[in-house]
């Protein structure tokens, strides 16, 4: 069984082609961040883990719906949100 990545991709090309269809999700009042600097990414590392396991999660409906609300990649961003979860929780001990 072959791997699917979860990593998102997208051209410059590809994302100016997204907000010309308005289907860009950035709201208009966001705050622009701040530069993170040359230095912060010349210590940047791609960070990749050692698979994924797929489960079937019985969740609260309107936990559910609110993450699907927010667009595709749902269940990544679900992810991402355990995966910080456990990552402090291990960092702990």
């Amino acid at each position: 069984m072959s791997k699917k990545s979860t990593t998102a991709m997208s051209t410059l090309r590809q994302i100016e082609k997204r907000i010309a269809q308005g289907r860009d999700r950035t709201r208009e009042d966001a705050p622009e961040a701040q530069s993170l600097g040359e230095d912060f990414w010349k210590k940047a590392r791609v960070r990749t883990t050692k698979g994924k396991t797929p489960v079937h999660l019985r969740i609260d409906t309107d936990v559910f719906e609110w993450f699907k609300s927010q667009g595709e990649g749902h269940l990544t961003r679900m992810n991402a949100v355990l995966r910080a979860y456990a990552d402090v929780h291990m960092r702990e001990q």
